[in-house]
């Protein structure tokens, strides 16, 4: 089984909890989850560009260093 199904799985079983327990809060969060996703992609959309620009820095950076042989 993958970690990512492995994850859905327990986020399931304690959402499942949470119902049992208070149900009110458990169906707000059922809700608000997936608004908070949409506000989260912006942010994830410029972590992506920023590691990709640093990995580029990092690159020409050891430029020199990869044509001399150093590994």
């Amino acid at each position: 089984m993958s970690q990512n199904a492995m994850a859905f799985l327990l986020l399931l079983a304690a959402w499942v909890i949470l119902f049992m327990v208070a149900w009110p809060i458990a169906v707000v969060l059922a809700v608000a989850l997936p608004f908070l996703w949409l506000l989260s992609i912006p942010f994830r959309i410029v972590g992506i560009a920023l590691e990709a620009v640093l990995a580029l820095i990092r690159a020409i950076l050891f430029l020199p260093a990869r044509i001399l042989g150093f590994r």
